[in-house]
């Protein structure tokens, strides 16, 4: 658990944005400003304008009390959060490659960046936040990854992008991404279909699944290297 405090105190310290990079964890942890306030024993408004950049950059030891206060509440409440974040595993750089962001992207701007086109809650892009992508190899996870690992998809927080790469209509992944929340009880806020060369010609059941399960779906043909280059601004 100390790594996983230094790690995240890190994080913070280098980034650009401490503040934003503070908001980022207060809302992976899913705690609000007022609860975070009440542990620390200041008020909302202190929380506040260090996330906002209205108070000079936290110290270190602002920052440890932050960061030890996350996850001693997280404990508190079962430490669901603080579990997922310590799983100990390598990510196949073969199968999927994770990419974290400094902080909050809303997934309507993060499709204009890759030049996706949304083909199922075009409404829910615009109100959705991602704090990372994952790009995976559709077959190799499908194929080698057993369902109970998928969580190893979501890195840091399942709050993220799933860019699906090598799709030919969409149902495989999208049917993953099904069974993988009844196993993990996770899901991503967004799924990008990577390759169709026609939107209108996604599968029916990847949009039906897309729509149920309140996800937005995207189709995109951009380079793999552009979307990376796209994205590098937010990335931590």
């Amino acid at each position: 658990m100390e790594k996983l405090a230094i790690t995240i105190a890190g994080e913070i310290t280098l980034s650009n944005d401490p503040g934003g990079s503070m908001k980022k964890w207060r809302e992976i942890f899913g705690i609000s400003q007022i609860e975070l306030a009440e542990h620390l024993k200041v008020s909302p408004s202190t929380i506040s304008d260090y996330e906002g950049g209205r108070r000079k950059s936290p110290g270190i030891g602002v920052i440890s009390r932050f960061v030890n206060a996350l996850i001693e509440m997280d404990m508190q409440r079962g430490g669901k959060i603080v579990k997922q974040l310590m799983k100990d595993f390598e990510p196949s750089e073969e199968a999927f490659d994770i990419h974290e962001f400094y902080g909050a992207v809303n997934a309507n701007e993060f499709a204009k960046k890759i030049k996706a086109v949304c083909v199922a809650n075009q409404a829910k892009l615009k109100e959705t936040v991602i704090y990372g992508y994952t790009l995976i190899d559709s077959l190799k996870v499908i194929i080698d990854v057993p369902v109970h690992e998928y969580m190893h998809l979501y890195g840091r927080t399942p709050d993220r992008a799933l860019i699906f790469q090598k799709v030919v209509n969409g149902r495989s992944p999208m049917i993953a991404v099904k069974i993988g929340r009844f196993s993990t009880d996770m899901k991503p806020a967004v799924v990008v279909l990577h390759g169709p060369k026609d939107p209108n010609k996604v599968d029916e059941v990847a949009i039906k699944i897309a729509e149920s399960e309140r996800i937005p779906l995207l189709v995109c043909n951009t380079p793999v290297y552009e979307i990376k280059q796209a994205l590098k601004e937010y990335e931590v």
